[in-house]
């Protein structure tokens, strides 16, 4: 068993190309069955939390390849998925 805490230090990276996209932030959870749906990732957009756009990226559950110790493997492509801006 995974603890949350644990899960959001991974870095999340996508396999298509090795890029780091940044930290899991949140968490979409379905209530009425209590299955993940998606993690949302927070990525590195801002400099020191000042400069620049914090965007977040929504990852469906199903396109997580594989959970390892240190990083999470997903497929992601930015023109396919959600991608949110604050």
């Amino acid at each position: 068993m995974v603890k949350i805490s644990e899960f959001q230090m991974k870095d999340v990276v996508s396999v298509s190309d090795g890029k780091k996209l940044g930290n899991i932030g949140d968490i979409d959870i379905n209530l009425s069955n209590g299955k993940i749906e998606a993690i949302i990732i927070s990525g590195g957009g801002r400099m020191l939390g000042f400069f620049g756009k914090d965007e977040e990226f929504v990852i469906p559950w199903r396109n997580i390849v594989k959970i390892g110790a240190d990083v999470i493997l997903v497929r992601y492509q930015t023109s396919l998925e959600t991608k949110y801006e604050e």
